[in-house]
């Protein structure tokens, strides 16, 4: 029996060996891919570089590997690719996007502005970087949610790395009492950071009166830790030096309204 001129025999056995192909280049594609990414991992490549270069190989292969079954069926695959290029141009069009997106992508891994496991601010959310896409980079908040933004709008805004230094300086303003003596509140404040074992010594220490505000003078207070720290000390600091305080007799003051009443007989 014949379809299309085409023996039914004929037919079953492209079928057969386009399966055998197709199962044998996916095994293969999968030996490749590990043995590259055991290469990247033995010459301590960038994670972030790892996983970008893996996913375009990838696809590459695939897409060797869809030819090779095409030509199980007697396609012509040079002129197939003649098409495709042929028609890549309109495709490209009606996928702007995701082409900027992947060119996004390729600066993301080739300027480094963050890697994986780095804290950053960017495409307008903030969070724990855990994978750089073609397409996509996905982030995890401090409350445990995956975010996944495209990689033209990393791109096209302001990166902030949180993490990109191994240490930070934590900045504090405090306000206090115009009754209250600014040696006796710098005093107390030097203190306080003296015996914070997380703020480094070899680090500049500063403590000033800032600015005398509407109904205080604060005292700017500027020190140092490592990236790691930065947020136990920012709460320490602001709950030690109120504790303080209080020990201290210094006046923490709070907005206030004077109202004056006239009799108007």
């Amino acid at each position: 029996m014949y379809i299309g001129g085409v023996a039914i025999s004929a037919i079953f056995f492209m079928i057969v060996r386009a399966l055998i192909i197709f199962i044998a280049g996916k095994y293969i594609i999968g030996i490749i891919v590990k043995q590259i990414n055991k290469m990247f991992q033995k010459k301590s490549v960038d994670p972030m570089l790892q996983g970008f270069s893996i996913s375009i190989i990838r696809i590459l292969l695939l897409f060797v590997l869809v030819l090779a079954i095409l030509q199980t069926f007697g396609v012509e695959t040079t002129s197939l690719i003649a098409v495709l290029g042929a028609a890549s141009l309109a495709v490209g069009l009606a996928l702007q996007g995701n082409l900027s997106n992947l060119a996004s992508g390729i600066m993301l891994v080739a300027l480094k502005p963050f890697k994986i496991g780095d804290y950053a601010e960017a495409g307008g959310v903030s969070g724990t970087i855990t994978e750089i896409g073609i397409f996509y980079s996905t982030l995890r908040t401090v409350d445990n949610k995956k975010i996944m933004v495209p990689n033209s709008s990393i791109t096209s805004s302001t990166i902030t790395n949180f993490t990109a230094y191994a240490e930070r300086r934590v900045d504090l303003k405090i306000g206090v009492s115009y009754d209250s003596d600014i040696e006796h509140v710098k005093r107390s404040i030097l203190q306080v950071i003296d015996a914070h074992d997380l703020i480094l010594a070899d680090k500049p220490v500063f403590v000033r009166m800032g600015e005398m505000g509407a109904s205080s003078i604060n005292f700017t207070v500027r020190v140092w830790t490592y990236t790691e720290n930065y947020w136990d000390v920012f709460y320490d600091l602001n709950e030690n030096i109120k504790k303080k305080f209080d020990d201290e007799g210094i006046s923490i003051p709070y907005p206030h309204v004077t109202v004056e009443m006239k009799n108007s007989q």
